[in-house]
């Protein structure tokens, strides 16, 4: 079938760039897994128009418009396999919105996230900073859940909570990768308050006014994963184990890069197979 072609080729591509998103995890109830992966496919892409390569804005931003209307095509269920990439993404995608009744608003909120990061380099404040973390990532937890079967504000708001300091935490751990690419997450305003100056980062220079800027960051982003564990507990089966998974690696980030002082320049914080046998073992004896 032309659908099951589709949902092959997002599953490989899934496997083939696996980040901090849940793709095809075996801990996912298999039958979730190709519509895990074709969101995953359809936000991997976009965000790759975004940020990667050497074209310049307008043409990023031109592929992005593309793939909006790729989207209100695939949601009016009116799109078809011509055999690239871009075709069976949209055909698996399609197929997934339907299956699932998928709210086509949380699929074009990553899509305005991923414009913004074309033409948005600096946030003022913690609140523009959880408004573009409410389109990027926490879409991604509500597809999920949806996916899973779950329609419920408590079980949302938990996975908000969860999914952004998920994302906060990739911001603490790319301070340096990010800046290169002329951008930095943390707001202005906590920079200012510390008097933390951006040349440091590109010095790679882990100043005690960095260090104070960015333990205020880790001390919101903590409270954030304290706020959305619940999730975890509210959901049945293999998907509570995933997002217990989740929730511990993020965290275990999170405690490396305060160990290390914040110091990203000599060694950036990522997890390895010592660290899922830790993650395992906590999973076991969660309470």
């Amino acid at each position: 079938m032309v659908a099951d072609a589709a949902y092959a080729a997002c599953l490989r591509l899934a496997r083939a760039h696996y980040e901090n998103f849940p793709v095809a995890s075996r801990l996912l109830p298999k039958p979730s897994r190709k519509y895990v992966a074709a969101i995953y496919a359809f936000a991997r892409l976009a965000d790759d128009f975004a940020d990667e390569g050497d074209r310049p804005p307008g043409a990023r931003l031109a592929l992005l418009d593309d793939w909006q209307r790729r989207l209100e095509q695939a949601t009016a269920g009116r799109v078809d396999d011509d055999g690239s990439d871009a075709g069976r993404i949209f055909v698996a995608l399609a197929d997934t919105i339907r299956v699932h009744r998928l709210e086509p608003g949380l699929l074009s909120d990553l899509l305005s996230a991923f414009r913004q990061d074309v033409t948005v380099t600096r946030y003022e404040d913690w609140d523009s900073l959880l408004d573009y973390c409410r389109r990027s990532a926490n879409p991604v937890g509500r597809l999920v859940l949806r996916i899973s079967g779950y329609r419920d504000p408590r079980l949302d708001a938990a996975s908000d909570a969860v999914c952004t300091a998920l994302q906060l935490t990739n911001f603490w751990q790319d301070l340096e990768r990010d800046f290169r690419k002329g951008r930095v997450y943390l707001p202005q305003a906590v920079v200012r308050a510390h008097g933390a100056d951006e040349q440091d980062i590109g010095r790679r220079r882990m100043t005690p006014a960095w260090r104070a800027a960015l333990g205020e960051a880790a001390s919101r982003t903590r409270h954030l994963f304290a706020e959305g564990r619940p999730v975890a507990d509210l959901v049945r089966g293999r998907l509570r184990w995933e997002l217990r998974a989740t929730w511990l690696g993020g965290v275990r980030i999170l405690d490396r890069l305060e160990a290390a002082g914040f110091d990203v320049f000599h060694r950036r914080p990522a997890l390895g197979w010592p660290d899922a046998v830790v993650i395992g073992a906590r999973m076991l004896v969660w309470r």
